[in-house]
């Protein structure tokens, strides 16, 4: 028998749930989506999207702790909520869904699946549940454009600490090169700190 399609609920649905089940403690938010899914069905049609849609929600639903909320927000995008959970144990219970995902083809199509998700918690990142999830948002995004395939956690862009290490120029070059690449300042300086730490591999 095919996997359940979950109906769509609204974002204001999610967050009331949300709120109903957490009453302000700790919770981590989790959005994520197929990687390609719109390419997908227009070349291989409604029925293999579905199936694929059918896959995709019984590995959500059958793989999440037993207090997990999850709601379809439209399409393939879903919203997670761990309540109790912390940042680092969203994060794990997310990267096994996404190895999950890939390792386990759909049997209807002929081509790999791989999903993306954007994880922010309470604590560190937002108080309000609406903020929670715009933070998560910002942190899904941040993953398709680095590639999709990935779980990306929420960082604060405004990096307070780097205005005690650069100047103002440099600070407005990185602000341009961050819009001119579409990426976060924060990628940047990562992929920066990565390529230094490549050219200095043999040091020890």
């Amino acid at each position: 028998m095919a996997p359940r399609i979950l109906p769509i609920v609204s974002a204001a649905d999610f967050t009331a749930a949300v709120d109903a089940a957490t009453r302000g403690d700790a919770v981590a938010i989790c959005l994520t989506d197929l990687d390609g899914f719109a390419q997908l069905n227009e070349e291989l049609g409604v029925a293999a999207g579905d199936a694929v849609l059918g896959a995709w929600t019984r590995t959500l639903t059958r793989s999440l702790p037993r207090r997990a909320i999850v709601q379809r927000l439209g399409g393939d995008e879903f919203a997670i909520a761990l309540p109790g959970s912390s940042l680092e144990n969203a994060v794990i219970v997310m990267s096994e869904i996404s190895e999950h995902v890939v390792a386990h083809p759909v049997e209807e199509i002929s081509r790999a699946i791989s999903a993306t998700f954007g994880v922010a918690a309470r604590p560190p990142h937002a108080a309000d549940t609406r903020d929670l999830i715009e933070c998560a948002n910002v942190a899904l995004m941040r993953g398709k454009r680095e590639g999709g395939a990935r779980v990306a956690i929420y960082l604060e862009e405004k990096m307070v600490l780097k205005s005690n290490y650069y100047t103002r120029a440099d600070l407005d070059r990185l602000a341009r090169l961050a819009g001119a690449t579409q990426r976060t300042e924060a990628s940047l300086l990562r992929e920066a700190l990565d390529d230094l730490m490549s050219k200095y591999r043999t040091q020890r």
